[in-house]
């Protein structure tokens, strides 16, 4: 003899049976509608015929008509009503049609913008550079890049090429003109290497002697940019394996400032001459080798290992190598 199931448990397993089906009913419901569907149903509904919708889109009528029906099934409502061989719109399908415009404009403005997007039209480009780079390279090349992408938003993210490594790995800029990383996630492209020299005022005992002597290299003051800077650990690390110790070293936060204070004759700094190109033109300021062994860096554009380089990148990396011509050591 079968147990008798209580009536309340009954009810419970009715109740939770109910409950799974309209979770499913809910869940059909919330499903996004068919871009397709909702594109024959505004050709049909300007033209109320299902022959012509069929020929503008290329499509069997029999077509046309299964997609009207799967969109009636999909939002539970008559959208049409048949007139002979016409047809005309429900309240349904007017409200249905309100929204499908907008929809439909939406997607469509979408697939313009990134159609604009990959043709270098309105977009974005990140870029980031050391403070030497921004202030002598990046103006001539974004003055050429305007002139062919003049709508896109570019930003530039000032920084020391450590710095630089940690914005592309965290993805806030696309692009980074620095000194060369050994980075493992992150590619080089090559643009130039120069060579660092001691840059002294016109009036200093080297530049009337002709030549540095290396007993008097320790024994001068030194003006240098930015202690945590890659530049820095260059000159600290090349003096050190020549097994000297640099005598008083000021630290100045700006190339400007740093030059000034070597004309004033308050010490000597190491530099790449193209940094004090107008200073060393106009007789300023002079530039002597550091020695026998030079003291080269070597400059490059940063980006992700294996990312696919899009036309505005490609197009600035270029206009980078056509500025770094002239300085190539």
């Amino acid at each position: 003899m079968a147990a008798r199931v209580p009536k309340i448990l009954i009810g419970a397993m009715t109740a939770s049976l109910n409950s799974d089906g309209n979770h499913e009913s809910d869940a059909y419901m919330s499903a996004p509608l068919d871009s397709r569907q909702l594109r024959a149903f505004r050709v049909l509904a300007r033209t109320g015929s299902f022959t012509q919708t069929a020929r503008e889109l290329h499509l069997t009528q029999s077509g046309i008509s299964h997609s009207i029906k799967a969109l009636e099934a999909e939002t539970s409502c008559r959208l049409l009503d048949r007139l002979g061989k016409k047809v005309a719109l429900t309240q349904a399908g007017e409200q249905l049609l309100q929204h499908a415009e907008k929809i439909l404009h939406e997607m469509e403005a979408a697939r313009e913008s990134l159609t604009q997007l990959g043709k270098g039209g309105k977009g974005r480009l990140r870029l980031g550079a050391s403070t030497t780079a921004c202030q002598h390279i990046i103006p001539p090349v974004l003055r050429e890049f305007k002139k062919s992408f003049p709508d896109h938003a570019i930003t530039i993210e000032p920084g020391e090429t450590p710095e630089l490594v940690t914005a592309l790995l965290n993805q806030r800029i696309d692009l980074a003109l620095s000194l060369t990383s050994n980075e493992p996630q992150l590619e080089v492209h090559p643009l130039f290497t120069d060579e660092l020299h001691f840059i002294v005022s016109a009036l200093h005992p080297w530049v009337k002697a002709g030549r540095v002597e290396r007993m008097e290299i320790p024994r001068q003051n030194y003006i240098l940019y930015n202690k945590h800077s890659s530049t820095f650990r260059l000159i600290e690390d090349y003096f050190r394996r020549e097994q000297m110790v640099l005598n008083t070293v000021i630290e100045v936060g700006s190339m400007e400032a740093t030059k000034e204070l070597v004309k004033l004759g308050i010490g000597v700094s190491i530099l790449a001459p193209w940094i004090a190109q107008k200073e060393i033109e106009e007789g300023s300021l002079v530039a002597l080798p550091l020695g026998r062994r030079k003291l080269q860096c070597h400059w490059g554009i940063l980006h992700w290992r294996g990312k696919r380089l899009n036309l505005v990148e490609e197009t600035f990396i270029g206009l980078c190598e056509s500025a770094s011509i002239p300085l190539r050591s």
